[in-house]
């Protein structure tokens, strides 16, 4: 692990991490409720702000590298081997790989039937049938006892792997409350994914993304809903960055 603006994010690069989890989820080990987030410069910039959550990505198991400037930050910090595991990336490997092994998936968030949808795309795209349920949460908080039945719904259908498709720093939070009942290998957190492999919502091209400039395009794709993030985080993520890297080393003292 590395740290960018002091939260760890995972360094050893997504083939790994894809490798990693489906390994996980047939070793004969306890199911341990491992909460991944895939986090972008959104993520870092909002943990910053709200030190409770960045409490909640300290106590993941993983943060994924959602984005370049991470990225760039943590091979610059040494983390040579690190590369972006973007959420529908790191979605679309892990489903495409474990289409033919027993490992069950449960879908949970995105608009009213985005989940239902999803579960027919994965079959239809990666040819992975192993969805066992899918669900919708409302828009408002939902209390200790939703979150039991929605547990209770996923542990009897034997589920490996929760897939939590909302936005920063909802999708974390649930991730984590959700995590207090529920007994799986992972729990994980991938955005916008959702929206993307069910075609709802176009993905920048592959070159955009290796410049980071994803955002851009995502600004002009859905403007109204993203120039105030994109405003805010973009030019906050470069400062902090830069903030660390020219502020004085604390020098202990002795009293």
């Amino acid at each position: 692990m590395i740290k960018v603006l002091d939260v760890n994010l995972y360094d050893t690069g997504l083939e790994n991490a894809v490798a990693e989890t489906i390994r996980d989820c047939h070793t004969g080990l306890p199911r341990q409720n491992h909460c991944v987030s895939a986090t972008g410069a959104h993520g870092l910039v909002t943990a910053v702000k709200e030190p409770n959550f960045k409490t909640v990505l300290d106590s993941f198991h993983w943060n994924l590298p959602d984005g370049m400037p991470g990225v760039w930050i943590g091979r610059w910090k040494g983390a040579r081997q690190m590369t972006r595991c973007y959420g529908p990336d790191f979605f679309k490997l892990v489903m495409s790989q474990s289409a033919q092994q027993p490992i069950r998936h449960f879908f949970c968030g995105g608009q009213p039937g985005v989940a239902e949808e999803l579960k027919a795309s994965v079959g239809a795209k990666f040819g992975n049938y192993q969805v066992a349920g899918t669900f919708c949460p409302p828009f408002r908080e939902m209390s200790d006892d939703e979150f039991r039945d929605l547990a209770q719904t996923i542990n009897n259908a034997g589920v490996n792997i929760v897939w939590i498709g909302l936005s920063t720093p909802k999708q974390e939070r649930f991730a984590r409350r959700l995590a207090q009942w529920v007994n799986v290998h992972f729990i994980v957190t991938v955005g916008a994914a959702f929206d993307f492999h069910t075609d709802r919502v176009v993905q920048a091209p592959s070159w955009m993304q290796r410049l980071s400039l994803e955002w851009f395009f995502r600004l002009m794709v859905e403007p109204k809903r993203l120039y105030k993030r994109y405003l805010e985080v973009v030019p906050l993520f470069i400062y902090l960055n830069l903030k660390e890297v020219f502020s004085p080393v604390k020098q202990s003292t002795q009293v």
